[in-house]
C-alpha cells in the first residue's frame, strides 16, 4: 500500500538550482524518517541526506552548505543549489518504516558544466 513518489528531477546547468519531492502515499500521517540517496553510472549508492520527523537533518559532506532537506508530514523535498557535474546521479528516496525501507523508483538529476 506504502509507495513514495518522486518528482523534480531534470537537466540544469552547473551553478542552478533543482528542487526534488518524494511523497509517501498512506492511510495515515505516520513519522517516517525520510532520506535521499544517489548513485551515479559505475558508483554505488551513497547517502545524500535525511530528515526525521522531529525535523533533524543529516547531511553528507559533499552535499552541506548546497542542499537543503525538510518535510512536511510524509512529503520531503530536497532543495538543491549550487549544483556541481558531480552531482549527477540518479536520485532516490527512501522512507524507514516499521516493516522495513521503502525506495522510490529514482529521478535523474544531470548537472552539465
Amino acid at each position: 500500500q506504502v509507495q513514495l513518489v518522486e518528482s523534480g528531477g531534470g537537466l540544469v546547468q552547473a551553478g542552478g538550482s533543482l528542487r526534488l519531492s518524494c511523497a509517501a502515499s498512506v492511510r495515515s500521517f505516520s513519522r517516517y524518517t525520510f532520506a535521499w540517496f544517489r548513485q551515479a553510472p559505475g558508483k554505488e549508492r551513497e547517502f545524500v541526506a535525511a530528515v526525521r520527523y522531529s525535523g533533524h537533518e543529516y547531511y553528507a559532506d559533499s552535499v552541506k552548505g548546497r542542499f537543503t532537506i525538510s518535510r512536511i508530514k510524509n512529503t520531503m523535498f530536497l532543495q538543491m543549489n549550487s549544483l556541481k557535474p558531480e552531482d549527477t546521479a540518479v536520485y532516490y528516496c527512501k522512507a524507514f518504516t516499521r516493516a522495513g525501507p521503502i525506495w522510490g523508483q529514482g529521478t535523474q538529476v544531470t548537472v552539465s558544466s
